[in-house]
């Protein structure tokens, strides 16, 4: 934790209120996200009970499972629920523009920019917290290879057939979940938490009604009271008033109101199933509507609350200006949408279970690369941000108190002016460190020189973005008076080395000498599985 996070839950404990921690919304909001509350019953990894999902408000949708343990059931939720979602993916995966791509010509080997389509919007799904980022994988990764009656008549449990182009979905999502900044699956607790400090730890943020609470307490009362009073309150029948979702359950409403209800339609389902008559059956028929709507009722309450608090935040951080540098994650976030959907057009199969030494190691020197991007963005977007850099000795700021121009030797010398910068942050300079300044959207570097009263004054060399003439272009130079902010990390982030390719790779990393391990069949491709 840093500096200025530390001072902050201080406050916020202090003032008994949530306070700030950024000024811009560092993330992009879609005009309508898919909001998804999952709820899973316990003692059984991914087993879904049910779930609201919308992009309504005043009109989400329920889904439940009245018997989690009954595959048919599961299966038949996990339709429903691809009912919902797969419509609204394919009305982003319509609407595309034209735009311009850097590859690789096969014949010359040489860089070329070619034209392209890139979906104009990308969806946006949003749950509680982090649990559920990881809920959603669990479902990606159980769902995507499943085999369905078309592909197989004699597989057990066949999958209706669009669960499987849902698991395919589901799994991407959770994988660009993963790229810092990206933004088509997102947390709202990990949203909230980045735009505001609670005085309460990291782990207690994830329960999004006791970070709500922290955030706009009720009049009266402190962020501190009404954050317990989030966890812990209960109502007459022993149950919590504000329940978590996300996406457990508590133990007393498992054990008080869900396992009976189950039993009940348990008991109704095989009642009906031993009916002898037309008559009887009906009668029986009816008590099992009647279960099977009390486990509605009883999902519908556990993950309504917790729907209203998403939306309320969703309220709370579009009442933020969004950053500067957020449209150009996003736009990064459309060319993976759309590279998905071309791969699911082209026809090829699901994501593997397990990624080669290459795709696995390429994957993780972007997650690095985007932390860094991402580190740099919110810090030039945000001077709170950037309040915390500085802190930490990573920028400086201050005004400038002299300009002295100067040229580098050979024989066309070009303009290095030396500035000299008075600040009260003590940054860690080394000798001839770079430091950068944001100009005109572009990151200008510059050298440090040597460090003058104790290190107030600070004596910059400028070495580039002034034009190529003998003189700096206009404004391309910090005039006396000004007000600048360096940095000491860069702005834009380097591409690492080129792996090479598969059939290249090391035994040591799976690849030659050796006898190839077969790869899995995929699964077969039916017309459900086209957009």
């Amino acid at each position: 934790m840093s500096l200025i996070a530390t001072l902050a839950r201080l406050e916020a404990v202090r003032a008994g209120r949530a306070q700030p921690a950024a000024t811009v919304r560092h993330r992009h909001l879609s005009d309508r996200p898919l909001v998804f509350v999952p709820l899973t019953t316990a003692g059984e990894a991914g087993a879904p009970l049910g779930a609201l999902v919308g992009t309504d408000r005043d009109a989400p949708r329920l889904l439940a499972v009245p018997q989690p343990r009954d595959r048919d059931l599961r299966f038949a939720f996990l339709a429903e629920l691809a009912d919902v979602v797969l419509p609204y993916i394919d009305a982003h995966a319509g609407a595309v523009e034209a735009a311009e791509r850097t590859e690789t010509d096969p014949e010359t080997g040489k860089r070329v920019k070619v034209e392209v389509e890139l979906c104009a919007d990308a969806p946006q799904l949003i749950v509680p917290s982090r649990a559920g980022i990881d809920f959603v994988r669990l479902l990606g990764r159980s769902m995507r290879f499943r085999r369905t009656a078309e592909q197989d008549p004699e597989t057990p449990y066949p999958a209706p057939p669009r669960v499987p182009l849902l698991g395919r979905w589901l799994t991407h999502f959770g994988e660009r979940a993963r790229v810092p900044g990206s933004s088509l699956l997102l947390a709202m607790s990990d949203l909230l938490a980045r735009h505001w400090t609670t005085g309460q730890s990291s782990l207690e943020d994830q329960h999004l009604g006791a970070l709500l609470a922290w955030i706009a307490p009720p009049e009266g009362a402190s962020g501190a009271e009404a954050a317990l009073r989030a966890e812990l309150a209960r109502d007459a029948e022993g149950q919590l008033e504000c329940p978590p979702a996300g996406p457990a359950t508590d133990p007393a409403f498992d054990n008080r109101l869900l396992a009976p209800a189950i039993e009940r339609y348990d008991r109704a389902r095989a009642a009906l199933a031993a009916a002898e008559d037309g008559a009887r059956a009906d009668e029986r028929l009816g008590a099992l509507t009647a279960a099977e709507d009390q486990i509605l009722a009883l999902v519908r309450s556990r993950t309504l609350p917790t729907w209203e608090k998403v939306w309320d935040g969703l309220d709370l951080l579009r009442a933020l200006p969004e950053g500067a540098h957020v449209e150009e994650r996003w736009t990064r976030d459309r060319w993976s949408f759309t590279g998905h959907r071309d791969r699911v057009l082209a026809g090829e199969p699901p994501q593997p279970r397990r990624d080669d030494a290459v795709t696995a190691a390429n994957k993780l020197a972007t997650r690095e690369r985007e932390q860094a991007r991402l580190d740099a963005q919110e810090a030039l977007d945000d001077p709170l941000v950037m309040a915390g850099r500085r802190l930490a000795g990573e920028a400086f700021a201050g005004e400038v108190t002299d300009v002295v121009m100067a040229y580098s030797e050979g024989k066309r010398p070009s303009p290095r002016p030396l500035v000299t910068v008075r600040t009260d942050d003590r940054p860690h300079l080394g000798e001839r460190a770079r430091v950068y300044r944001s100009l005109g959207g572009k990151p200008q570097s510059a050298e440090f020189v040597t460090a003058e009263e104790d290190g107030t004054l600070l004596v910059l060399r400028v070495l580039d973005k002034m034009g190529r003439g003998k003189e700096p272009e206009a404004g391309s130079v910090p005039e006396k008076g000004d007000r600048v902010c360096f940095t000491l990390f860069e702005h834009e982030q380097r591409g690492g080395a080129k792996l090479p390719a598969p059939e290249d790779t090391p035994w040591t990393h799976g690849g030659p000498p050796g006898e190839e391990t077969p790869p899995e069949a995929p699964d077969q491709v039916t017309e459900e599985d086209v957009l």
